[in-house]
């Protein structure tokens, strides 16, 4: 089966996980855990995974599947994958926790250690991202209305402000202080990380910078759609980011730019 037939059915499959999350949402009727990490899990992140797992098993093909809220194979077991689905049911908990709306379903396929198909939903809103290797990069809305999206081109170009897209809960003095004091920028507040990479995605920011702990599921859906778009997302050392080649799925910090070819390692001095 070509990568492109599968896209339909997991945007569909992305879709009923995130009206799953949403209703719950919207009951405000939902538990609020601490997993073993520290991080923050709901009973909405619990019913999307269901959700995802389910349906994943029930697609034409047969891939493993490795989801933020099932148990981590050991590297041993994973590394023969040469395909493998990498889930999030419910990127930014904290902010379905805290009631801001920002937050996403991430679906991707990874080939080879690298993300060949990324679907992202946003339930509150109704849209979708998505993009396939080769094919195709594009924003559905909750109509329907589907439009090619590109990353803003910078190098040569004048650009004026730099547009960086940040968290609402972290201290803007994190990138502030990693960045020339006299570069004219733009902050662009939201919250779900996945969703901070689609701005870059579709022209809205230039950059995004992440520090602090994720894990792979937070950027494999972003990543695809970032790169079809033009973009790319590394550490902060300009280098790729790595899928299932560690013992560990935990990602270093790192940021997603529009355009590889503008000086980056000018403008993040992150030591």
């Amino acid at each position: 089966m070509e990568l492109i037939e599968l896209l339909e059915p997991v945007i569909k499959l992305a879709s009923e996980a995130g009206k799953a999350i949403a209703a719950i949402y919207e009951s405000g009727d939902f538990e609020a855990l601490e997993k073993s990490d520290d991080t923050p899990v709901t009973t909405a992140d619990l019913a999307a995974n269901d959700i995802i797992m389910a349906g994943l098993q029930q697609l034409a093909v047969s891939y493993p599947i490795q989801s933020e809220e099932e148990e981590i194979l050991p590297l041993a077991e994973r590394e023969h994958w040469h395909r493998y689905w990498l889930i999030d049911p419910l990127d930014g908990t904290g902010e379905f926790i805290q009631r801001s709306g920002d937050f996403a379903v991430n679906i991707a396929l990874i080939e080879n250690n690298q993300p060949v198909m990324g679907v992202i939903f946003a339930p509150i809103s109704g849209v979708v991202y998505a993009a396939v290797k080769g094919k195709c990069v594009f924003k559905r809305d909750a109509k329907g209305t589907q439009t090619d999206i590109s990353a803003r081109k910078l190098a040569g170009e004048d650009i004026g402000k730099l547009r960086f897209a940040i968290s609402r809960r972290q201290k803007l003095e994190v990138i502030t202080d990693c960045i020339p004091s006299d570069l004219p920028t733009e902050f662009i507040p939201f919250g779900s990380s996945t969703l901070k990479s689609c701005m870059v995605a579709e022209g809205a920011a230039d950059c995004y910078v992440r520090f602090g702990p994720t894990g792979e599921w937070d950027t494999g859906a972003a990543e695809c759609i970032v790169r079809e778009a033009g973009g790319t997302v590394t550490n902060l050392a300009l280098e790729p980011l790595s899928y299932n080649e560690r013992e560990s799925l935990e990602n270093p910090n790192f940021m997603v730019v529009a355009d590889a070819d503008y000086p980056w390692g000018d403008v993040i001095r992150y030591r």
